[in-house]
C-alpha cells in the first residue's frame, strides 16, 4: 500500500472528497483516507502519474505533499 500526505482535511466530507478524486486517477485502487494522520493510502492497479494525483487533490482544495 502506498501513501500520500494531504493537508487541509478536517472532516468526513473532506475524506470522501479526497477518496473520490483519487479514485478517478488512473492506476489508483481502493483509496482510503486516515483523517487522524492526514494521509491518503491506496493500492496501485497499474502505473500512477503522481502529478495527476496531486493535481486531482489540489483541484478540490487540498494540499498534497
Amino acid at each position: 500500500m502506498k501513501s500520500l500526505k494531504v493537508n487541509g482535511m478536517r472532516c468526513g466530507h473532506c475524506k470522501a472528497a479526497v477518496e473520490e478524486a483519487a479514485g478517478k486517477v488512473s492506476g489508483i485502487k481502493n483509496p482510503l483516507v486516515d483523517l487522524d494522520e492526514k494521509v491518503l493510502r491506496y493500492e496501485e492497479d497499474g502505473p500512477v502519474d503522481m502529478d495527476a494525483l496531486r493535481t486531482a487533490i489540489s483541484n478540490i482544495g487540498f494540499d498534497p505533499e
